[in-house]
């Protein structure tokens, strides 16, 4: 089983959309940025070819960019969970990974520091990240049977410019 771990595009600046007063969970990814996820999407289609569920944290940026993937892969976002908020415990995404089932390749959509920690969890056991993941960047666990902590082995790690110059 593939788990593809995506984080989030390129987000409006957090201290400019405070002063809207709105919650940090409303804050959307720029144009730029969104725009930049549609070719990062056509590179990661490149690298995988299809991905059977598409799991995404409730926070806007993040559902943005679930969506442009999705459309990417001709396919809807699945669901939303809160165990990719960005302080959610690496336990509950191994919880739902066991309520969806085994599958050919799952793809995630969160934040860091949440993610990179996240990924080292399952791969060594460890909370102290030893990946850093940038905005649109990915990377690719497998495992022998569901993601659980310790079992992963890591595929690839690529930053969006990579996952972009893929997709031309």
């Amino acid at each position: 089983m593939k788990l593809l771990v995506i984080r989030h595009a390129v987000a409006m600046d957090r201290d400019e959309f405070a002063e809207s007063g709105e919650s940090d969970d409303l804050r959307p990814l720029t144009d730029d940025g969104a725009r930049e996820m549609k070719r990062v999407a056509k590179g990661l289609r490149a690298e995988i070819g299809n991905i059977d569920v598409l799991v995404t944290s409730p926070l806007r940026r993040a559902m943005q960019t679930a969506r442009i993937v999705g459309k990417a892969y001709r396919m809807k976002v699945s669901r939303t969970t809160d165990a990719l908020l960005p302080d959610a415990n690496p336990d509950e995404l191994e919880k739902l990974c066991a309520e969806i089932g085994v599958k050919d390749t799952i793809a995630v959509v969160g934040h860091e520091p949440h993610l990179s920690h996240l990924v080292t969890w399952l791969m060594v056991g460890g909370r102290d990240s030893r990946i850093r993941m940038r905005k649109g960047g990915a990377c690719l666990l497998e495992f022998e049977s569901l993601p659980r902590r310790e079992s992963g082995t890591l595929g690839w790690l690529l930053t969006r410019g990579q996952l972009r110059r893929l997709g031309r």
